[in-house]
């Protein structure tokens, strides 16, 4: 089995420069889709690229992309959060970090640009969201445990792709009304759209380092498992492989 290749991947926003982590394997031959993994509150850290690397196991190109720039990773929940709240106050900034991202993916000689994914994890699933809001042409998007509050200041553009919203319905960190709220806004969209709830499952169920109850995040390996599935299926529909 031919070892997967890395590299670090430097893309320029402005005076930011978002150092993210691109993992393929040498046996492919031309161009590939490729799947953009945007990160949880942390950063680019250990979890996000393993996501992008087990990509490569399915045929595709992984990119983790690091949103914060610098490749910066927070240690606590207080140094996350304060690496996060700046991108949540401004969506407008966070819209073109991820479509210089985006742009970027699909300029790689071995990424197939008409065939490109996004998926992220918590603070990353609204990423990916954020991304297909602005009706660039994803082939699907993919939100695990994701943040699902729509940007009040923004337009929501037509979404070509495929959605798929992965959720814990004990998640404390989306509400119903925010579930409803999106649901409204994907149909507008004319989006191809999918909702997991999974009945049992709280927010992270798919970290296996999340055990924080009081917190609301915990990691469940059966949700984590069938979410799996579910990326897997929809990645196969929307690439035509």
């Amino acid at each position: 089995m031919m070892p997967i290749k890395t590299e670090v991947v430097s893309i320029q926003h402005d005076a930011t420069t978002l150092q993210g982590h691109l993992f393929s394997k040498k046996e492919f031959e031309g161009q590939r889709p490729a799947v953009i993994v945007c990160h949880a509150w942390a950063g680019c850290d250990d979890f996000a690229r393993s996501a992008a690397e087990r990509v490569v196991d399915l045929g595709y190109v992984g990119f983790a992309a690091d949103l914060y720039g610098e490749g910066r990773v927070g240690a606590s929940k207080e140094e996350n959060a304060a690496l996060m709240q700046p991108l949540l106050d401004d969506r407008g900034l966070l819209r073109k970090r991820l479509l210089s991202v985006f742009a970027a993916i699909c300029d790689r000689k071995e990424v197939d640009a008409e065939r490109v994914a996004v998926m992220g994890y918590c603070f990353g699933g609204l990423c990916a969201l954020d991304l297909a809001r602005t009706g660039c042409p994803l082939a699907a998007t993919i939100s695990f445990h994701g943040l699902l509050s729509s940007p009040n200041n923004l337009v929501t553009e037509s979404i070509p792709g495929k959605v798929l919203v992965l959720h814990g319905h004990l998640d404390p960190m989306a509400s119903e009304e925010e579930i409803t709220v999106l649901k409204s806004e994907l149909t507008k969209a004319g989006a191809d759209w999918q909702l997991h709830i999974y009945g049992r499952a709280l927010h992270a169920f798919t970290n296996p380092e999340a055990n924080d109850p009081d917190f609301g995040t915990v990691y469940d390996a059966t949700t984590d498992r069938r979410s799996q599935e579910s990326l897997k299926n929809v990645l196969t529909e929307s690439f035509g492989e």
